[in-house]
Order: C-alpha cells, then sequence, then structure tokens
C-alpha cells in the first residue's frame, strides 16, 4: 500500500505551485506524484496513464480537487469507477473531505459520496464548456476589432506579374525567379495560382 499524488495543469506556462504544496504537506514522495500539463478533456495523458499502471489495491490517490482529475462529467465519473470499484484503489480529493473513499463506506456515506462526485463533475464540465465559450466569444470580438489571426499574408511583390512571365517563357528558372522576389517554392506557387485567377 502506497500513497500517490496526481497534479494537472491545462498548460506548460500554469502554476502547479498549490497543488504541489498540498502533496508535499501530505508527505507524498516525489517520485509518487504524477504531473499532466494537459487540457482536461480527456484521460489520454501520459502521466496519468503511467500513474494507472502504477497503482494496486490499497493504494491511495490525492487530488487537489475534482477538477484536477477532468473535466468531462462521464469520463469523471467512468475513471472514479475505474479507479476504486475495478482496480480497488482509494481516492482522497483533498479539497472536498466527503470524497474520501476511506470514509463513510457504509450506504449513507457511499451515497453522500455518489453525490458529492456527480455535482462536482458537473461544474468542472460546466466550467470546461465555460471556458470555451468565452475563448470564442473573446476570440469573435478580437476578429471584430480587426485583429488576424494565422500566419500573416504575404504581400504579393510588385515585380511578380513580370518575373512569371518569364519564368513562364523559360527565360528565368525557378530558382532565379524565387530569388527575384523573395518567396520560398510553396510559397510562390500558392501565389501564382491565386495571380491566374486573379487575371481570368
Amino acid at each position: 500500500m502506497a500513497d500517490y499524488g496526481y497534479v494537472r495543469v491545462s498548460s506548460a506556462d500554469q502554476c502547479d505551485d498549490r497543488q504541489m504544496i498540498a502533496m508535499n504537506e501530505l508527505k507524498i514522495p516525489a517520485k509518487n506524484i504524477y504531473t499532466d500539463k494537459i487540457s482536461g478533456k480527456d484521460f489520454e495523458r501520459p502521466a496519468y496513464k503511467a500513474l494507472v499502471k502504477k497503482l494496486k489495491p490499497g493504494d491511495l490517490l490525492y487530488i487537489k480537487s475534482i477538477d484536477r482529475l477532468g473535466r468531462n462529467y462521464d469520463d469523471i465519473q467512468n475513471q472514479w469507477r475505474i479507479l476504486t470499484k475495478e482496480r480497488g484503489v482509494d481516492i482522497a480529493v483533498i479539497d472536498m473531505p466527503l470524497l474520501d473513499t476511506r470514509q463513510g463506506r457504509d450506504l449513507m456515506g457511499t451515497f453522500i459520496a455518489d453525490l458529492v462526485l456527480q455535482i462536482l463533475s458537473f461544474v468542472a464540465h460546466s466550467e470546461r464548456d465555460n471556458i470555451r465559450r468565452r475563448q470564442a466569444e473573446g476570440i469573435a470580438a478580437a476578429r471584430a476589432r480587426g485583429v488576424k489571426f494565422g500566419r500573416p499574408v504575404i504581400k504579393l511583390p510588385e515585380n511578380f506579374g513580370e518575373v512569371v512571365k518569364r519564368w513562364e517563357k523559360g527565360k528565368l528558372k525557378l530558382a532565379e525567379a524565387l530569388a527575384q522576389t523573395g518567396l520560398r517554392e510553396a510559397t510562390f506557387y500558392n501565389r501564382l495560382r491565386e495571380y491566374r485567377k486573379g487575371k481570368k
């Protein structure tokens, strides 16, 4: 029987200090703390997968809050069932003492824990939907202000038409056409297609 910790943040630039402090306060060995820096939309996460393979019946898994486990309602419920029922692992959610499978193993305790799990899973799922909605609204607002997304459009060189004519007549090699326009080969051909369409 061993204690483990799972820590997750959504991206590499987010800070996991709060979660790591909680794990250290519980004196979980550093080698038993598994960290992912990836979205919680599903459970295709390298550290989480490695952790699940390591867990044995009777082990205890700590997570800081239910949304660190995941943000998809059905997936959270399913993973909880796999870990506790199929793998025989105990789980303790640090921020929610009611979600500690070591406590209240009677019918009432199990009912309360299941109810709390469903509510918190729903909240985590809803927050993920809200984040996506806010991102979409932010992108739409930025586009309305004229903000351009993606790679900047490379302006067509003033001499492009003349270079194309000479290249098509065989008076210029491709390397020379690229040098004179300052374009890379893929960009040259892309702009050539646009140029020809514009002339039709």
